[in-house]
């Protein structure tokens, strides 16, 4: 199977495997905000790397798509992140999670219609279990409960 890749991606997991061990810890200057998130997501989508705590990791599947061998095994295998499909309801609770400011559950009910219970399963089962997501909440001036993905309060 041949992978497509572009140069910013090719650059980004070679570094990663060279330089950090696989983590991906640099990325070129001019790949910021919503441009290095759709770089992430990409990568995710495609099981090159796979989220390892507050970061990312290269897989077997990134060693394989730019032609190097993949490292023996270590104590924990390097598996491909699960796969979140874009235009998905997820997809768009995933953004509003993304976001600086976070979302309440509020205005994820109301750009997904479901019921406040529905956001919070989606938050314990398909976000932290499925897809190993780190939400932190914290309240906001006016006393209401905001998740993020990815940012400890």
């Amino acid at each position: 199977m041949t992978m497509k890749l572009t140069n910013t991606q090719t650059l980004i997991l070679n570094t990663a495997i060279q330089s950090s061990g696989g983590q991906l810890s640099w990325f070129p200057d001019n790949l910021k905000g919503g441009a290095r998130n759709k770089v992430l997501g990409s990568l995710l989508r495609q099981g090159l790397i796979q989220i390892d705590g507050e970061s990312h990791r290269v897989t077997d599947l990134a060693y394989e798509a730019l032609g190097l061998a993949v490292p023996p095994a270590s104590a924990e295998p390097i598996k491909a992140a699960p796969r979140i499909r874009e235009n998905t309801k997820q997809a768009q609770i995933i953004a509003m999670l993304q976001r600086p400011e976070g979302a309440t559950i509020g205005q994820i009910v109301e750009a997904t219609g479901w019921q406040p219970h529905t956001v919070r399963g989606t938050f314990a089962g398909a976000f932290k279990k499925k897809l190993g997501l780190t939400l932190s909440s914290s309240k906001d001036d006016h006393g209401q409960r905001v998740y993020r993905i990815g940012h400890a309060d």
